[in-house]
This record gives structure tokens, sequence and C-alpha cells, in this order.
């Protein structure tokens, strides 16, 4: 037909030509297009049908018990502060200790000028004894006056008379030995001693400063070990905190900052007994030991206390949980590798782990990709980096805890 057409146009003349070349090659045009697209139609059907299954990572969800933690700023308080004042007015005659000085309880810090005091002492002393001999010779009297009454030499008011005055003379004696006694309390005054182990601050006296009452502290001490940390959690832990402390103690653990996390250990010993209305919150106390003095007053620490826990809690990676316009939820991979979605609740979430209800545990459930799924939609275990086998990835980690 060609060389028909051919060996025809050769007879055809030149100028009549050009329109029979022409519509051979609108045709030869329109097949080439028709062939190239729909070839493109049937790839991009191909890979429409490929993009239909979406690439996720999963994990199981666990069944396990969850410390409720609470984690909160805590100041270091010291359990004991005491500014040690002269009683008496006297002057220092020697100073014991060292500014900074760990000082335990009893030393001797500062001795005061005593030789008034011990005068006064000794002066006591002496009248006590003085009334322990007239007591002693009157009641002797007494006891001749008594044999005469019975023999009638004398009458019974010469009796009374000496009775009355032995009663007198043990009145005071007894008068006596409390003023003894006053005098060795004030000669203890010009004795200060620390009434616990602590640290010494400053030193505001020297030897023979002239103190006396009202006036400034001679030395604050301040215990150390064991020491304490004040801090607040929310009222709605406080009913939780309340039954720990009735079971047992309460474990606390406090780090300072740059420091290892729950480097101190210690126990919750007093939770005050009113709720500060404008925060939502009450105040608490942890004691713990201080050997190596790492903890100081004043300063600022992290605190975790678990009240409570949450036994048999459903537990997901937090990742997993999806947030809609009016409910939290996940995506749950049936056997068919589609999913479906499910609405929870959120109970606790801490460290990248989600509390939730509303979900039983062992389900499959979608932790990366969710954003690209849709209730129904096909999907498939991504092949991670350093993982083997392809296998979901809370079916090939079974016994480990989610990430």
């Amino acid at each position: 037909m060609v060389g028909f057409i051919i060996r025809d146009m050769n007879t055809v003349p030149h100028h009549r030509r050009w329109p029979w070349i022409a519509g051979a090659a609108i045709i030869g045009v329109a097949l080439a297009g028709w062939w190239y697209f729909g070839t493109s139609r049937n790839q991009e059907a191909k890979g429409a049908g490929r993009a239909s299954t979406t690439l996720v990572v999963t994990t199981r969800s666990e069944s396990r018990d969850v410390p409720v933690r609470i984690v909160a700023n805590g100041t270091v308080t010291a359990l004991q502060t005491v500014d040690f004042r002269p009683q008496v007015t006297s002057t220092v005659t020697k100073v014991h200790i060292r500014e900074g000085q760990n000082v335990g309880a009893g030393e001797l810090m500062f001795s005061l000028d005593a030789r008034e005091a011990e005068a006064n002492v000794k002066k006591a002393a002496a009248q006590v004894e003085k009334d322990k001999a007239d007591l002693a010779n009157a009641k002797r009297n007494h006891e001749r006056n008594t044999e005469l009454f019975q023999q009638k030499f004398i009458s019974q008011s010469a009796l009374d008379a000496s009775q009355n005055q032995v009663d007198t003379l043990a009145g005071q004696l007894a008068v006596d030995t409390a003023g003894a006694e006053s005098a060795r309390v004030g000669r203890a005054y010009t004795e200060i001693r620390s009434t616990f182990a602590g640290r010494a601050g400053t030193i505001s006296v020297r030897e023979g400063s002239l103190v006396q009452p009202g006036s400034n502290s001679l030395v604050t001490i301040t215990q150390i070990d064991p020491i304490a940390v004040a801090f607040t959690i929310p009222e709605k832990e406080l009913p939780a905190l309340q039954t720990a402390l009735a079971a047992g103690k309460v474990p606390v653990s406090a780090s300072v900052k740059d420091g290892p996390p729950g480097a101190f250990k210690g126990v919750v010993t007093f939770v005050d007994n009113s709720v500060d209305s404008t925060s939502g919150t009450i105040k608490v106390k942890a004691e713990f030991a201080n050997t190596h003095a790492q903890l100081w007053p004043g300063m600022y620490v992290n605190v975790e206390v678990s009240p409570r826990m949450l036994r048999n809690a459903t537990v997901v990676p937090a990742q997993a949980v999806q947030t809609g316009p009016d409910t939290r939820f996940v995506y749950i991979v049936g056997d068919d590798n589609k999913v479906t979605q499910r609405t929870v609740s959120l109970v606790y979430v801490d460290s990248g782990q989600a509390v939730i209800d509303g979900l039983d545990p062992g389900a499959r459930i979608v932790v990366e990709g969710a954003q690209n799924l849709r209730p129904g939609g096909a999907v498939q275990e991504a092949q991670r980096e350093g993982d083997k086998g392809g296998a979901p990835k809370g079916e090939g980690r079974k016994g480990k805890k989610a990430a």
C-alpha cells in the first residue's frame, strides 16, 4: 500500500505533493501520542496501587505496675539552727572553737569570767552546811525536851517551842539548799556549750570581750547531718501520701544541679497541716543523711517522690497516643494489617511512657507513621536501621519494655 502511495505520488505533480505529506505526518504524531499517554496512565495506576500501603513502626501495649512520680524543686534546710547568747554579764576568758568548726553535743565553746559565780557557789554551800548543823542541834534539844515533858518537868508550850525551832531550821535549810543550786546554775552560765552536734558559723566575740544578756549572739550552730529538704506537692496527691505514710516510710530522692539523678536518699518526715489555697500545694519535708556535707542549707535541689502506684496499668509509648478534636486515640493494627482507631483516656505520662484506659494489654499499636493513617488503611512494618527480619517491633521484641 505504501509502495502504491509512493509510486502514485511520483506521478502527482510537485506542487500537489505537500498536502499528502502533511496529512501523513499528522497521523503519525497522533498515533505516537496515543501510545505515550496510555503507557503513562498505566504506570500511574500501578504507582497508586503501591502507595496505598503505609509504612509504620508498631509495638505491643504492656501491663505493669507504674509508680506515680512527683518531681518538685526543694530547698535544703537545717533541722536545727540556734543562736547562742550570754545569760549573764561577764567577760569572755576563752574561745574554745574556730569559725566553721564541727562541734559535738555538749562541747564547750566559750568560757566567761567565773570568779564571782564560783564565790557565790562556795558561799551558798557554806550556808547549807551551817543550816544542817543548826538543824541537827535543834533536833537533839527537841529530843531532850520530849523526855523532860514525859517526866512532867517542862510544859507543853516549851515542847512546842523546841518543835517549832526544828521546823524553822528545816525550812531554812531547804531555802539555802535551793540558793546553792541557783548559785551553781549561775556558775554554769559562764560555760557556753553546744546543745547538739553541728557546724559553727561566724564568731562575733574574742577573748576579753564584754558580753551581757540581750547582746548579739556569740555564734550560730547549724545542724548539718542529718539535714532536711522542704518541697511542695499538689494537693490531689495528699491522700495517697497520707496512706503511704500510714503504711510505713515514704522514700524520697534528691539531686543537685549537674549531679547524678537521685544521688541522695531520704524519707518523708513532715506534712504541713494546711494547703496553700493560692497555689493548691501542701508543704512536705524529708530528712536525708548528710555524712559528707554535700547538702548545704539554702541549696536548691530536685526532689522526686512516689506516693502511689498504678497497679496493672496499660502502658504504651507516649508518642502512640494521638490527639483528636475531642478525644485521644491510638491506631490498632489488626491481623489483616489494617488499622482501626480506638478512643482512649490518658491517665499518666512519664519518661516517654503513657498509662491509658480503654485498651487491652498486648494490642499491636502504631508508634511512628500515624500522621499518614486513616481508619481502615493498610500498613506495613517499616524496616528500621539495626532491626533484623522485619518483624513487627512489638512482636519481634517480646519481653522488653516499650521504648
